[in-house]
């Protein structure tokens, strides 16, 4: 559920456009998809969140952050209302559409020193950052580090689509990723061929079945990872995996650590 402050607050963010705007919060409402005119970085302290654009779902684990740029629509949802949402909207400086770090959707490790800038920028909560101000000259230097210490994002991005087909079978895909999906075993729940599925998830997300059911199990693993007590063998069961060395090889081509190191 939205909250009229909370709505008021976002109005805010682009009020004006040379500033920087500050926002701490303990978020427990949803917001639909939004834009803003200002990039924006978002910090969920000790929490597990989803970001959703128009046309992928990003994992955002706990000591990561995520980037938005300018004008991209999303919306994000996490599972601890009692934890902090840390976010700074950046203003826009002439050249920042030549570096491509500004320009892309992204989840990006936090280091120790971006942790403490961001945990200090609360000093600013809920205003805007003028230029000539001492706080402006803090965030700026925030923006300035981003793209020299966030040179590996998160590689797992999971392609969506509002193609009115396809939603059910994504939505299925999810709540079944424990079971041993197949394209036959999906044509058959929504009485399509193996043919028209597969061509379905070419033309709707550029990406096939497998690799899609493939993204889609190592995302979920990695939220059982983070946010409960389960061990890797059942994680691989949950996932789908009859054989935890698959499960792990496979984690490991796609995050580039083995599901014991992203712990």
């Amino acid at each position: 559920m939205t909250n009229p402050k909370s709505e008021l607050v976002l109005e805010e963010v682009d009020l004006i456009p040379d500033s920087a705007f500050i926002w701490h919060q303990k978020t427990e409402h949803y917001f639909p998809f939004h834009k803003h005119n200002k990039g924006q970085l978002t910090y969920v302290e000790g929490g597990v969140a989803f970001l959703y654009t128009r046309d992928k779902t990003y994992f955002l684990p706990a000591r990561h952050y995520m980037w938005v740029p300018a004008g991209v629509e999303h919306y994000f949802q996490h599972r601890y209302p009692e934890n902090f949402v840390r976010t700074i909207y950046f203003f826009t400086d002439e050249g920042d559409d030549k570096n491509a770090f500004f320009s892309q959707t992204g989840i990006y490790p936090v280091n120790n020193l971006l942790l403490e800038m961001i945990l200090f920028s609360e000093k600013w909560d809920k205003q805007d950052v003028l230029p000539g101000s001492q706080g402006y000259s803090f965030i700026r230097a925030i923006k300035s580090i981003l793209p020299d210490i966030s040179l590996l994002p998160l590689p797992i991005n999971l392609p969506t689509t509002q193609h009115p087909r396809m939603r059910p079978i994504l939505k299925y895909i999810q709540e079944n990723l424990s079971e041993p999906l197949t394209l036959e075993s999906i044509g058959h729940t929504f009485n399509f061929s193996e043919r028209t599925l597969t061509r379905l998830f070419r033309s709707t997300m550029d990406i096939s079945f497998f690799q899609y059911l493939k993204l889609a199990r190592m995302t979920k693993a990695m939220g059982y990872l983070l946010e409960t007590d389960k061990n890797i063998s059942e994680i691989a069961w949950d996932t789908g995996y009859n054989s935890v060395s698959a499960f792990s090889n496979t984690f490991y081509k796609l995050v580039g650590k083995r599901p014991s190191e992203f712990l």
